[in-house]
């Protein structure tokens, strides 16, 4: 017991420091602007509500002149929205002069890249290029070009860049474009946080786990899986088989059904990034994320391959 009585002393010395120091938050955020896209419902919605109940001046873009509206009239006259679209580089564009003329020589403290779709979660031989495309230009290639276009206001306010990425960033537990577009989300967060930290900006990655989903996403899902389905050629069915069409089927909803309700966790993660004196550099929401999948992402290849397929369905033309 002596032995391990100082080391730990000194574990809980550092946990102590560690919450010491994750736990100051930043004065005067008042005057402080924020670009979130994505606002029209989920992560992006919430934390616009929360900013702004907060006092902060929150720039929302949504997809929807319906999602804006409804946005607006749930926050303060501080809120305003614009609708863009990340894979358009002329709404971008758009966007990012109509910003600069509202924050003027303020600049922009904080830029999060929230909007994103999970279309596809099926196997990769399901998919055509253009599927692949699709996810990609939305989630990797949008945030891009957003990035690009509103760094300069960033640099301006030395403020912050937070990029939503995923657990599925670390360990890819599906097929299609959505887990690609995570981990390219990653390298380009960590090279962004390199070349910006002379700069004085801080770039936060978001990587939450398995979030419960309303209904209508459960029917997108199911919508999709179907769409894929019924319009693959019919040598990609036969090796497959339709049983594993319904047991892959089967075991993503409930994926979904499963997943912690607890959604604020990831704007609890994103807000912390904006208002902290010392933000971490990736947040991991989800008991999920911190338990199951990082840790599986660090095992050998052999162990992490059983944990995620020991319960796929298997294809009728498996080869003993």
């Amino acid at each position: 017991m002596c032995l391990w009585l100082p080391l730990l002393v000194v574990l809980g010395l550092v946990l102590l420091y560690r919450w010491h120091r994750q736990s100051q938050i930043l004065e005067n955020l008042t005057d402080k602007y924020v670009l979130i896209t994505g606002c029209d419902t989920g992560f992006g919605n919430l934390l616009a509500k929360r900013l702004d109940k907060r006092g902060m001046k929150v720039l929302a873009a949504c997809l929807t002149p319906q999602g804006a509206e409804n946005l607006k009239g749930e926050t303060s006259s501080r809120l305003h929205t614009i609708i863009m679209d990340v894979a358009d580089s002329k709404s971008v564009k758009s966007a990012a002069k109509w910003a600069a003329e509202i924050v003027g020589d303020a600049g922009l403290w904080g830029l999060v890249n929230n909007a994103g779709i999970g279309s596809g979660l099926t196997p990769n031989l399901w998919h055509t290029k253009d599927d692949f495309v699709k996810v990609l230009n939305i989630n990797l290639l949008g945030m891009v070009d957003v990035t690009l276009n509103m760094a300069p206001l960033v640099i301006k306010a030395r403020g912050r860049i937070v990029n939503v990425s995923s657990a599925a960033g670390r360990i890819a537990i599906v097929g299609g474009g959505y887990c690609p577009s995570k981990y390219a989300t990653e390298a380009f967060s960590d090279s962004l946080r390199r070349e910006l930290r002379d700069f004085g900006v801080k770039v936060c990655i978001i990587e939450p786990g398995t979030y419960k989903t309303l209904i209508i996403e459960k029917d997108r899902h199911r919508k999709n899986m179907e769409h894929l389905w019924n319009n693959l050629p019919e040598n990609i069915k036969e090796l497959f088989g339709e049983q594993y069409y319904h047991q892959y089927a089967k075991g993503l909803l409930s994926l979904l059904d499963t997943g912690s309700p607890k959604i604020h966790q990831v704007p609890d993660c994103m807000e912390h990034a904006l208002t902290a004196v010392h933000p971490w550099t990736r947040y991991a929401p989800g008991w999920d994320c911190k338990l199951y999948y990082l840790p599986v992402s660090y095992l050998p290849t052999a162990i992490s391959d059983y944990m995620v397929c020991r319960s796929s369905p298997k294809p009728a033309h498996k080869l003993e």
